[in-house]
């Protein structure tokens, strides 16, 4: 995979400017829930199960403010609200694939590594 992008260690750093707000524990688990279609809160909260939700606000709202999510308010009673990716957002589901498929990979082996360093660390 050749690319001419560098990792920079000037400011502002793109890199380090995308992985603030998709390197935490959610998003990327938000964004490939709503890869199939416009959920609601309240569907997005069974689907990720273990999310409280207030993390699921904060991330939601994160999401929508770098412009991956859109969130839509439908004037109704009672009020109905759904998330949906942007343009910017599914354009990122293939990069965001290849590293869940790359961590799929190699999970096994960072685990058995963490495990040596645990063991032979002296206490």
């Amino acid at each position: 995979m050749a690319s001419d992008a560098s990792i920079t260690f000037e400011q502002p750093c793109p890199i380090r400017d995308v992985l603030d707000r998709i390197g935490d524990k959610w998003s990327l688990l938000v964004l490939e829930a709503l890869e199939p279609e416009a959920k609601r809160f309240h569907i997005l909260m069974r689907e990720l199960g273990d999310i409280s939700k207030q993390m699921l606000s904060r991330t939601l709202r994160k999401l929508e403010q770098d412009g991956y999510v859109h969130r839509t308010v439908f004037a109704e009673v009672p009020p109905r609200v759904e998330y949906k990716l942007t343009s910017q957002g599914r354009s990122f589901l293939e990069p965001m694939k290849s590293l869940v498929a790359w961590a799929d990979k190699h999970h096994a082996g960072i685990v058995m590594a963490r495990d040596r360093f645990t063991e032979s660390a002296p206490a």
